[in-house]
């Protein structure tokens, strides 16, 4: 595949994890714990090869819209979640108002 080849992100429930593909390999994941009304993300990790291309990004993006269309609370534990929505005041919603200050957002 090539590298106009657009992303693909993938839910795997069993790893509790999304995970993001590029070129047809495994690019990066963004672990998470899922409740009945949160998933709290813990930890995104991108690999190496494939940094500086935005995966991160595209891989939070979807994960936040995924969170969104199961009306689930966003607990943001992992920093680079945390800063992404810090960014994208669109998804900060998603993150209770109650919880919001100790995530510093």
């Amino acid at each position: 595949m090539s590298s106009s080849t657009q992303p693909e992100v993938v839910d795997d429930p069993g790893a509790n994890r999304f995970e993001i593909r590029a070129d047809g390999e495994p690019a990066g994941f963004t672990e998470y714990r899922l409740r009945p009304k949160s998933i709290a993300f813990l930890h995104t990790e991108i690999d190496p090869r494939f940094e500086g291309r935005g995966l991160g990004g595209a891989l939070i993006r979807s994960a936040l819209d995924a969170a969104r269309e199961r009306g689930l609370a966003v607990l943001p534990y992992c920093p680079f979640v945390r800063g992404w929505i810090s960014k994208h005041s669109d998804y900060l919603d998603l993150v209770p108002a109650d919880k919001r200050a100790g995530f510093q957002l």
